[in-house]
């Protein structure tokens, strides 16, 4: 997404063919499993499934261009390697200026391969 880029609930009209903003969004969450580094977008749109509009459907398609332009971004598992597990967690409490709740967000790493 655009930096600092705010989504949220507005007026503006609603997208002709809702259908189609949600599966773009299940198929994105889907993708969240090999592709941490799209999480915190998709899990922005997913919020507006229910009533998205013209904007949020600007944010998916920008985020389907970053997918396309960076193929070889995702999850690698190395074959042999250290079996040390290494967690790291961050939250940063009532910053969504839309539903006041907090964020948070893990990782978690078998040796050098994020697992979760």
């Amino acid at each position: 997404m655009v930096a600092n880029l705010c989504l949220t609930h507005d007026n503006s009209p609603a997208l002709s063919d809702i259908g189609s903003y949600r599966r773009l969004i299940g198929r994105l969450l889907y993708l969240t499993a090999t592709r941490p580094d799209i999480a915190y977008t998709v899990q922005q749109l997913s919020q507006f499934v229910g009533a998205p509009i013209e904007a949020h459907m600007s944010a998916a398609h920008r985020l389907l261009r970053y997918i396309k332009n960076a193929p070889g971004q995702g999850l690698h598992y190395p074959k042999n390697g250290s079996m040390q597990l290494t967690v790291f967690s961050d939250s940063d409490w009532a910053t969504c200026t839309e539903t006041r709740k907090s964020i948070t967000g893990f990782c978690v790493f078998l040796g050098s391969a994020l697992i979760s």
